[in-house]
């Protein structure tokens, strides 16, 4: 029964994994035309905004693939990707607060939140388990 329930998961995780390459190499080359357009209009800030904020969004996905890729490789998640994955969609949404006015309060409660996801990495790569705990 769990050979049928892993490879189920397996199967499931190989069609999450090419959607999500699929949408990365959208995004990619969704940015690269409107980059243009930006440029040909003048627009630099609008440029640099959509860029970052798109870049910063492709490797959240880039995070979530190599973490797809380290079950299939171990058998397992490890944490240090996933906390790897929240800090970039963090670093996204601190980036967009760059553009736009937000209260104060707002932007250090993001800021802790993202130290905290950097204590809980540095945490998690101290403690993680050796191959022969596992």
């Amino acid at each position: 029964m769990e050979a049928v329930f892993g490879g189920a998961i397996r199967v499931a995780l190989s069609l999450l994994m090419t959607v999500l390459i699929g949408v990365m190499f959208w995004l990619t080359i969704g940015l690269a035309i409107s980059a243009t357009e930006y440029l040909r209009t003048g627009d630099a800030h609008g440029m640099a905004k959509y860029v970052l904020t798109g870049a910063l969004m492709v490797l959240a996905l880039l995070e979530v693939v190599k973490t797809s890729l380290t079950y299939f490789s171990a058998g397992r998640v490890k944490v240090t990707y996933i906390i790897d994955t929240v800090i970039v969609v963090v670093l996204t949404e601190a980036m967009g607060f760059w553009f736009k006015e937000i209260e104060l309060e707002r932007f250090v409660m993001v800021i802790f939140l993202i130290f905290a996801l950097i204590g809980a990495r540095i945490l998690a790569i101290k403690y993680s388990p050796s191959r022969e705990e596992i």
